[in-house]
């Protein structure tokens, strides 16, 4: 490989935290005009290293060296690395919701005229840069709120685009995309590829991985592993990837469980639910259905088919306008209409947005853990410090929540471990009905079999487990049965040993004929 085909090479980078070493000696090479995907486990150091990249972690705060065009290279902010042609787009998008979609691409970065901001000009850039990532049917003036993440997604990339990027890192880009969103995006990274950008693209998804990848980094507990390089025509190894990213062979994605349904747990009939905006709209239209205690229940859909309103509504009416039916739990009839009702009540709910819903980043891991039923730690309405301690690393081994102490930010672990404090959150209320909404959206293998390794667990000990996710082999290697939905009514049931996402797809898919349960 020649000096003019790496546009970048990282050298012996270290970075450490307090009582961490994110980093210890990783390096990276990437080739002019590739797509380089960077593997690891939740926590492995893959955001930090491109962090360093991008001058997040400025030049002087680690050790090692970047090379860039040939050149060292020492970013002290965002800003410089912009300006060399690296832009980095974060798993958590920067958008600002009320500005429009021409606001958010040339934010920071706006366009100027003599007296001031050339708006005209700035909506003439900005359509040429949305036409580049697809957004050619959308008016420069839409305020982003209103538009899906799919599409928000896309406008983050216009605002890379902008600024003339040479180098373009995603990191986890399809994480809160449906599949359709996903393949769409995969399909312009490999464009800027064939456009000469090079892109790294960091991802959980061994399959978009194989898809698109021309070499493979994998990193683990903050040291490079290997890099792959990846041949036109043959497959991708994906059990070399777990292998490198875990340390050890996972022979299957899926631990071994055999379930054992008891008598039913929660029965839901005809729940009828209103938009808590648009009230002719539907979110749940008469759906039925039931789970039973030790059962795992998995609930597929499109984006939004109206699995995740459901799911809230139950839990404490937490969205939507409530209009009829009922729900039973071990054959009592409850109507929680609070949160801290549902909670009472056995109930809780792991919601898909860890960060906006389920957690106070400003948190610590033991307060966090402790944080939906205080009474249970609060004799006489003061917290016992002890017991929330105590609480805190109960799950924090049993969850093997990577952290050197319960008092760290939740803010400063990696997603696939403040999902597993978000877990822990809901498991130290002690529910009898678990609701996980994407349980693992965002985290790695390894998190993932340990994620499933817990719900097996929880079903074990007789709850009952309700499962949404958008990844249907999820769905058939853990749920005991999958109820399918679209346009907020149940479309059919089917038994997960016995059916196919062929199967799923179709139902996913149609009109539904009757209320299924």
């Amino acid at each position: 490989m020649t000096g003019a085909d790496v546009i970048l090479e990282m050298r012996d980078i270290v970075k450490e935290f307090p009582g961490v070493k994110a980093l210890d000696g990783v390096s990276l090479t990437v080739r002019r005009g590739e797509i380089h995907a960077i593997c690891g486990e939740n926590g492995a150091g893959k955001s930090t290293l491109m962090k360093v990249l991008s001058g997040v972690h400025p030049h002087g705060t680690y050790s090692g060296e970047i090379v860039y065009e040939g050149r060292t290279a020492e970013f002290h902010n965002i800003r410089a690395s912009e300006h060399a042609g690296i832009v980095i787009i974060h798993q958590e998008l920067a958008l600002i919701p009320e500005l429009s979609i021409a606001e958010n691409i040339f934010l920071g970065n706006e366009v100027r005229g003599r007296l001031g901001i050339d708006w005209i000009e700035a909506h003439r850039l900005a359509r040429e840069v949305m036409a580049r990532v697809g957004l050619t049917d959308d008016d420069p003036d839409t305020p982003v709120k209103t538009i899906g993440v799919g599409k928000q997604q896309l406008v983050e990339i216009a605002k890379a685009i902008s600024k003339n990027v040479q180098l373009l890192i995603l990191d986890e880009p399809t994480a809160a995309l449906n599949e359709q969103d996903s393949a769409q995006l995969l399909d312009l990274i490999r464009q800027f590829r064939d456009q000469g950008i090079t892109c790294i693209m960091i991802s959980h998804k061994l399959n978009e991985i194989a898809a698109v990848a021309d070499s493979i980094s994998i990193i683990r507990d903050g040291h490079s592993v290997e890099t792959i390089d990846v041949q036109p025509g043959v497959p991708v190894d994906e059990d070399r990837i777990i292998r490198g990213m875990v340390g050890r062979e996972l022979t299957s994605r899926f631990p071994d469980h055999e379930s054992h349904p008891g008598e039913v747990l929660l029965e839901v009939r005809d729940w009828t639910v209103r938009h808590p905006v648009v009230q002719e709209r539907l979110v749940c239209d008469r759906s039925s259905f039931f789970i039973r205690r030790g059962e795992i229940v998995g609930f597929a859909g499109l984006m939004g088919a109206g699995r995740t309103e459901l799911a809230r509504s139950l839990f404490g009416r937490s969205y939507g306008i409530w209009e009829s039916g009922t729900m039973a739990l071990d054959g009592r009839p409850i109507a929680p209409k609070s949160v801290a009702a549902a909670i009472d009540a056995g109930m809780a709910y792991v919601t898909e947005d860890r960060k906006t819903l389920g957690l106070n980043l400003l948190d610590t891991i033991r307060t966090t853990i402790v944080s939906a039923d205080l009474k249970r730690i609060a004799p006489g309405g003061v917290i016992d410090l002890n017991s929330e301690f105590e609480a805190a690393e109960k799950y924090r081994k049993e969850l093997r929540i990577k952290t050197p102490t319960v008092n760290e930010g939740v803010v400063k672990l990696s997603g696939g471990n403040q999902q597993k404090v978000v877990v822990g959150k809901w498991l130290f209320t002690e529910p009898e009905l678990l609701i996980l909404d994407e349980p693992t959206r965002g985290i790695d293998v390894g998190a993932k079999y340990e994620m499933y390794g817990i719900i097996g667990a929880l079903a074990d000990a007789g709850k009952g487990v309700m499962v949404i996710s958008s990844e249907l082999p999820e769905l058939l290697g853990i749920c005991d049965r999958i109820y399918t939905v679209r346009k907020g009514q149940i479309t059919g049931v089917v038994d997960a040993g016995a059916t196919t996402q062929e199967e799923l797809m179709r139902l996913m898919t149609t009109t539904a004929t009757s209320t299924a349960a």
